[in-house]
């Protein structure tokens, strides 16, 4: 018999137990967990890069009788669900700012109603207009503003994204206005202008600590922060398997220690399409793109947003997952489905799934996606 002599001596099989039924959304229960005593903090550290990201619809009605964060009551906002597909009797509901260009029911337009969305990353929201740049917590509501982009009045912004969580000591939050990149240190007072020869980067990755970016010709760069912003481009030898006549939509993704490129051809996925996946081999030089037949132990999570992060979990039969397998947002159905690597897409003739039509794009207002809360994401 298992000698229990207090809460400090649970066996970790049902530490971890306890850890997948609370899941990522229940955040705040999980740092309160992990607080404990050791040997719980040892099974929230072991386990909790197991779980998968949640999925935030903010076309979903409310869904829980949970508070709502504790936000700005001056900026109107539109509730969101965010469910956890380990657990789908989890779920919680959070508020975002309104992003629509007029006020709700004839009121005046909020503060934030103006701004667009132009990524997300760290369990954040980007969003911007003309020149300014507001960083949102879409837990908390908590709200970061960066100063006056160095731009000219109406430029737009493409893309927004954060090399780290905002409470990590060198986060920067880097943009794309279409002819440069611009770099902010959260925190400073200005933006510092850097960009490739050829265009600037359209999207970034962090692998193990490693900043990397890809511009609109799928050239890889590594990104320097300290002591100061460079941009290295790193040479690849050329390969047709990943230009963009063959793969039309593609994402960077981490699994690890892997820098990994997932795409498909068309402009979207629907029954019959396939993704493919590349590795790059940083181990000679030039670089090489391998062709993945299977990611094996990992899964991976696209979001609509092109520019929202691509996010990966280990092992995810540990929640009742699948390994090789992409998790998508089915428009068709409004739920999400899990796609197996290299086979042809199709629905699997259940209610959430008869058909597969995967819409991915850019688009002003934020989309259904992946996240992990920002309170978590720097122990993943």
């Amino acid at each position: 018999m298992y000698p229990f002599q207090g809460w400090a001596d649970l066996p970790e099989g049902l530490l971890e137990s306890i850890i997948a039924r609370l899941g990522l959304v229940s955040s705040l229960d999980l740092v309160a967990f992990a607080t404990t005593c050791r040997s719980w903090h040892a099974a929230f550290s072991s386990f909790l890069p197991l779980l998968p990201p949640l999925l935030f619809q903010p076309d979903a009605p409310p869904c829980s009788p949970r508070p709502t964060p504790i936000i700005n009551s001056l900026v109107l906002t539109q509730p969101c669900c965010v469910t956890n597909i380990a657990n789908q009797e989890t779920y919680q509901c959070c508020e975002i700012p309104m992003l629509s260009p007029f006020g709700r029911n004839n009121t005046l337009p909020s503060p934030l109603e103006r701004f667009c969305f132009r990524g997300a990353s760290y369990g954040h929201i980007i969003l911007s207009s003309n020149k300014s740049c507001v960083v949102a917590d879409i837990f908390t509501g908590v709200r970061v503003l960066s100063p006056q982009l160095p731009v000219f009045e109406d430029t737009e912004l493409f893309y927004g994204a954060l090399t780290a969580p905002l409470a990590l000591p060198n986060s920067h939050l880097i943009v794309d206005t279409g002819s440069q990149n611009l770099f902010w240190r959260v925190g400073n007072h200005s933006w510092v202008p850097r960009t490739p020869g050829n265009g600037p980067i359209k999207q970034i990755v962090v692998v193990k600590g490693q900043v990397f970016g890809m511009d609109s010709d799928r050239r890889i760069f590594k990104v320097h922060l300290t002591p100061e912003i460079n941009i290295q481009e790193l040479p690849i030898m050329e390969s047709s398997m990943i230009n963009k006549y063959h793969l039309t939509n593609t994402w960077l993704v981490a699994c690890g220690d892997m820098l990994l490129l997932v795409g498909f051809w068309g402009p979207i996925a629907v029954s019959g399409v396939t993704f493919e996946v590349f590795r790059l081999d940083l181990t000679i030089e030039p670089a090489l793109w391998l062709k993945v037949e299977k990611v094996e132990n990992w899964a991976i999570f696209i979001s609509t947003d092109k520019r929202s992060q691509t996010l990966s979990c280990m092992n995810p039969e540990v929640w009742g997952g699948r390994s090789n397998c992409i998790y998508c947002y089915n428009h068709e159905s409004k739920h999400w489905i899990a796609l197996e690597l290299g086979k042809p897409l199709q629905g699997d003739r259940s209610k959430y799934n008869p058909d597969v039509f995967i819409y991915t794009g850019c688009d002003s207002t934020v989309q259904p996606m992946w996240v992990v809360p920002s309170m978590l994401s720097f122990c993943r």
